[in-house]
C-alpha cells in the first residue's frame, strides 16, 4: 500500500469507512488491556520467588546479628560489593537503600531543595531553580522536578544520547540550572544508549553552578533482550573523576526488575564526598534499611555472572514480546508514512511517534477499545508533547495473546486517526 499522503481524498475516505468498521467490530469485543507502565509479567516475578526462602528463622547469622538490628546506613558490605561489580566502581562508592531508586532520587532532590549539596545555598532559598530534561523521556524524573517547582527545560534527544550542544551551552553558562535527568542506557521510553562521546563530553562540562549535579538513572544496565548484541553505556563516574569533576554524578539502580518488583533493593552511586554528605541527612532520616532484604538478594544472586544469567531468563519472556509488537507495527505500518519507532536492544519500552497532532487521539481511541497507554504527552515534562507525536509503548505485562490484541488496535488506531488528520488538511 502506497503512503497515506500519497492518496487522492476519494482514496482516504474510502480508506477511512474500512477503518471505522474495522475499529467498532474490535470494540465491540470488551477488551481490557493495559500497556500503560512496564511491569514485570507473572512469569518473570516467578523467577525471583526463591528469593523467598534464602532465609529462614533457621538462618545461622554468626557475626551478622547486626543485620537485624539498627545501623549500617550505607548497606551491607556484600550488598555495596555487588552494586559497585554492577556499576563498575568500588563500594566505597555505594550507598544500598530499600527498595524504590525512585525514592532515593526523590531524596536527592529533596536535600537539593531544603538543605543544600555540600554546603551549597538551598536551591528553596534561590529567586529560580532549572532542571534539563532530555525528552522524550521518564515521566516520573519529571513528576519529581514538577513537585519542587522547578522549571523543567527540553533537551532533544538524538540517538547517541541528548543534545550535548545544547546542554554544555545551558549547564556552562547558567547557574539556576542545577541538575539534569538522564537514562543513559536503554532510555525509557526511545531504547537508546548514550554514546561514549556522550559520556566524555557529560564529564567534561564546566558548570556556572558548582552544585550542578546529573542524576544518572541506570536503571537498565542489566536488562538486555539479547545475548549476541548488547549495548554498555561508558561508566559515569570514573568519567568524571578522570575529567576532575568527581563530585558531578548521583548514579542510581535497582532490583526491582531483576527480582521482585516491588521487594527490589535500590542502590546509589556517587563521589566519596558526595556520599559522606549523604550521609549526614539519612542518620537524621532513617535508623537504617532492610539489610535482611540486602542480605537475601545477595545471597540469592551471589555474583554479576549469575545475574547475567538470571537475566537471560528475562530476556527469554520479554524479547517475544517486543519482537511480536515489532513486527506488528512493520507488517501493518511500514512504508505508509504516518509513525516511526524505535527498535531497542534492551530495557522495557518502545518509543512510537505519530503523525503531528494525534498521539492523544490515538490514546484515546485505545482506551475506548478497551487497551490502556500511557498517557500521550508523558514522556515530556508537564505532560505537555510540543508536537503530541510520541506515544510510549510497554508491552512486558501483557501475555502474548493479549499483547498481539494490543498491538493490532494500536495500529488500527493509529491508522484510522492518521486517516482523519488528512483527510482534515
Amino acid at each position: 500500500m502506497k503512503a497515506y499522503q500519497d492518496m487522492t481524498k476519494e482514496e482516504l475516505t474510502a480508506l477511512h469507512k474500512d477503518l471505522l468498521k474495522d475499529y467498532e467490530v474490535i470494540k465491540a469485543k470488551d477488551l481490557n488491556l493495559n500497556m500503560a507502565r512496564g511491569k514485570p509479567d507473572l512469569n518473570q516475578i516467578d523467577l525471583s520467588l526463591g528469593l523467598l526462602d534464602v532465609l529462614d528463622s533457621h538462618y545461622d547469622f554468626g557475626q551478622k546479628i547486626d543485620y537485624c538490628n539498627y545501623g549500617i546506613l550505607d548497606g551491607i558490605d556484600e550488598a555495596k560489593e555487588f552494586f559497585a561489580s554492577m556499576l563498575s566502581t568500588s563500594k566505597d562508592h555505594i550507598i544500598v537503600y530499600g527498595n524504590s531508586s525512585l525514592t532515593v532520587m526523590f531524596d536527592q532532590v529533596s536535600r537539593g531543595y531544603t538543605h543544600g549539596y555540600m554546603g551549597h545555598t538551598p536551591w528553596c532559598r534561590l529567586n529560580k531553580v532549572k532542571f534539563l530534561c532530555p525528552v522524550p523521556g521518564y515521566d516520573r524524573h519529571f513528576a519529581i522536578t514538577e513537585h519542587f517547582g522547578i522549571e523543567m527545560i527540553n533537551i532533544p534527544l538524538k540517538e547517541d544520547g541528548p543534545d550535548m550542544d545544547m546542554i554544555e551551552q545551558y549547564v556552562n553558562n547558567d547557574e539556576t540550572v542545577k541538575g539534569i535527568w538522564c537514562v543513559p542506557q536503554y532510555a525509557n521510553p526511545t531504547g537508546i544508549t548514550y554514546s561514549d562521546e556522550v559520556v566524555r563530553r557529560f564529564a567534561h562540562l564546566k558548570p556556572a553552578s558548582q552544585d550542578f549535579r546529573i542524576f544518572w538513572d541506570n536503571a537498565y544496565i542489566v536488562h538486555h533482550l539479547y545475548d549476541n548484541h548488547q549495548e554498555h553505556v561508558a561508566e559515569i563516574l570514573k568519567a568524571c573523576e578522570e575529567a576532575g569533576n568527581p563530585n558531578m554524578v548521583f548514579e542510581f539502580c535497582s532490583t526491582s526488575k531483576v527480582s521482585l518488583a516491588g521487594a527490589g533493593v535500590a542502590a546509589m552511586a556517587t563521589s566519596v564526598a558526595n556520599k559522606k554528605d549523604v550521609l549526614q541527612h539519612m542518620a537524621i532520616q532513617s535508623i537504617g534499611h532492610d539489610k535482611l532484604n540486602q542480605l537475601r538478594h545477595v545471597r540469592y544472586f551471589q555474583n554479576v555472572e549469575s545475574l547475567t544469567v538470571h537475566m537471560q531468563k528475562h530476556a527469554a519472556i520479554l524479547r517475544p514480546k517486543f519482537e511480536m509488537v515489532l513486527d506488528i507495527l512493520e507488517k501493518e505500518l511500514g512504508g505508509l508514512g504516518i509513525g516511526t519507532w524505535t527498535k531497542p536492544l534492551g530495557g522495557y519500552f518502545i518509543s512510537f511517534d505519530a503523525m503531528e497532532g494525534c498521539a492523544q487521539k490515538i490514546v484515546r481511541k485505545c482506551k475506548e477499545a478497551g487497551t490502556i497507554l500511557t498517557n500521550a504527552g508523558a514522556t515530556y515534562p508537564y505532560g505537555q508533547d510540543p508536537h503530541d507525536s510520541n506515544i510510549r509503548i510497554a508491552p512486558s505485562f501483557p501475555s502474548l495473546e493479549e499483547l498481539q490484541q494490543a498491538a493490532q488496535l494500536f495500529t488500527l488506531c493509529v491508522k484510522l486517526v492518521s486517516v482523519e488528520k488528512l483527510l482534515s488538511l
